[in-house]
């Protein structure tokens, strides 16, 4: 049920993509050809108001089409074609799908402190949210749910500045024995955790946060409401902002960290046992992933749609149709095959395959 609820939410936050660029596209009386939730054969299709939409087999995606003159006889010069607008109104359909999952992401963040309130200012120590197996955390024997409180006898401070200052204590611990004691359901224990090397830097595979109560408390006021709405989203932004950067300046050392379609569900199961704050949490998280994600200048995303319309605002002309075509293919041939890896690495991943790996 996990599983199909983080496959759900994440399949919603596709549909609400595409339906940025699809009202963008129809409230400025673009002609709009196809709606498509998931990529493959169409399982239910239906054509209205000369648009047909449908859903296909693979959920994990979606489309808007617009139509080709050739094969939808329409005038080549027919200003209702998205290619015959203005470039502005291209921008703004290209780029609705970003901003249309970061209004999302914002909404889900509101309706989760309205809901369900924000967290109690965090206590001392350190929360192992999860943790990957064969990696250090996982043969030190952490689990989900503890609380780091000491790393070598030295006491954790509070919030990020406690997370910040025990990554960098791992780091700078590659290979060498560091000696922690935690706080598993009341009962205090002593770990020895030898960070991996990668890169020449100590890495243990485990997910941090400050130790917040499960409890939460409502807002006092709205100011108080958007406040930490503003504070959580500019975040949640930044630090997805930052991932994305340091995989593209730093990739050797952070390829690792990279999760692919299986992951992400995987860590959206493991999210949602934890009710509605999880799931709430990992659908502003993912949306904001999203936004960021189509933004990168690839042909195959909205990004590079982007340039390619802002190049032709700037030179007069659209750039020629033979180097779309080749930076396109490029660009497909490096998505699809970055997926393939990081499901087939994801999948040799989780707990039940490698339990059938190793009978």
């Amino acid at each position: 049920m996990n599983v199909l609820t983080s496959i759900t939410v994440l399949g919603f936050l596709i549909f609400f993509h595409e339906m940025g660029h699809f009202l963008a596209a129809i409230l400025q009386g673009i002609y709009v050809d196809g709606f498509s939730i998931g990529f493959g054969p169409s399982i239910i299709q239906k054509r209205y108001n000369n648009i047909t939409y449908s859903l296909r087999a693979f959920p994990l995606g979606g489309f808007v089409s617009f139509p080709d003159e050739e094969i939808n006889n329409i005038d080549p010069g027919d200003p209702n074609l998205l290619k015959n607008r203005p470039v502005i109104q291209r921008v703004i359909v290209i780029s609705a799908g970003v901003f249309a999952n970061l209004i999302l992401a914002y909404t889900i963040l509101i309706v989760n402190v309205t809901t369900i309130g924000i967290p109690f200012d965090p206590e001392p120590g350190i929360l192992v949210l999860a943790t990957q197996p064969e990696k250090a955390a996982s043969l030190a024997g952490l689990q989900s749910g503890d609380k780091i409180l000491k790393i070598e006898s030295n006491t954790l401070g509070v919030g990020d500045q406690a997370v910040s200052a025990l990554v960098k204590e791992i780091q700078n611990s590659s290979e060498n024995p560091i000696s922690i004691k935690i706080d598993r359901d009341g009962v205090l224990k002593d770990l020895t955790l030898i960070p991996q090397n990668i890169d020449g830097k100590g890495t243990i595979g485990a997910q941090l946060q400050p130790n917040i109560k499960k409890e939460t408390k409502k807002t006092k006021n709205i100011f108080e409401l958007f406040n930490y709405t503003n504070n959580e989203f500019s975040s949640l932004l930044v630090k997805t902002i930052q991932g994305y950067k340091g995989l593209i300046t730093n990739f050797s050392s952070t390829a690792q960290q990279l999760s692919g379609p299986v992951k992400i569900v995987e860590i959206g199961a493991q999210l949602s046992q934890q009710g509605g704050t999880g799931i709430l949490l990992f659908a502003a998280l993912i949306s904001i992933n999203l936004a960021v994600l189509n933004s990168l200048p690839l042909p195959l995303l909205d990004g590079g749609q982007l340039v390619f319309t802002l190049i032709e605002g700037f030179r007069g002309k659209p750039v020629p149709v033979k180097v779309q075509m080749v930076v396109t293919q490029s660009s497909f041939f490096l998505l699809v095959g970055l997926s393939v890896l990081l499901i087939i690495r994801d999948t040799s991943q989780l707990l039940i395959v490698q339990r059938l790996l190793n009978q």
